[in-house]
């Protein structure tokens, strides 16, 4: 996710969130209200469709209406109310999952009532898009800190199935070390050998 992320307030004027959007190069913004609690989402979409609404006799769209009585002039007007959100805990594959279903490009992250970040669909690409070797590095890396610094198991990667080797003193740790390797985002899958000492 991206932290900390960019908020407009719900009072902002809609030229105001275009701007930040366009400073920011973001396509979405989160909308809070004066206490800072989620209110809504503001989009590239959204902000475009208010200012250039269809032309119901037309395949295409018209010019805005010169009557500024008729155009929106606050973000409170274009948002989408009640957004889905997710958290900094929800696994990577569930959100990227709610993103396809509900054809949003991001989600706010919130804690309570707080926004706390912003994932879209880029970063989850950019995570799941890594090398093996990255990916083994960041399985390790885990390992061994789970194992107070001691290298316990060693983890290699091919095609984002990550192999993890080594002894283990009961089930219960093997199944934490499969759930620690699991949640590297772009691991597809684990499969643990354990061997026994000689």
């Amino acid at each position: 996710m991206s932290s900390p992320v960019h908020l407009v307030w719900q009072n902002a004027s809609v030229e105001s969130a275009a701007e930040l959007m366009t400073a920011k190069s973001v396509t979405a913004l989160p909308v809070v209200d004066a206490s800072g609690a989620l209110v809504g989402m503001v989009s590239e979409g959204d902000l475009l469709w208010h200012r250039v609404p269809a032309d119901p006799t037309a395949h295409v769209r018209r010019h805005p209406d010169t009557d500024p009585q008729h155009r929106p002039g606050m973000v409170l007007e274009v948002m989408a109310q009640s957004p889905l959100t997710t958290t900094p805990d929800t696994d990577v594959a569930e959100v990227a999952d709610m993103m396809i279903q509900h054809d949003v490009r991001s989600l706010p992250v919130v804690e309570g009532r707080e926004v706390v970040g912003i994932i879209s669909r880029r970063d989850i690409l950019r995570a799941m898009v890594r090398s093996d070797d990255v990916l083994a590095k960041e399985v390790q890396h885990r390992l061994d800190e789970y194992a107070d610094g001691v290298h316990r198991w060693s983890a290699t990667v091919d095609g984002g199935i990550v192999t993890v080797t080594g002894e283990f003193t009961n089930d219960t740790e093997l199944a934490v070390v499969t759930v620690l390797a699991r949640t590297v985002p772009g691991i597809s899958a684990v499969t643990v050998r354990a061997v026994t000492a000689s």
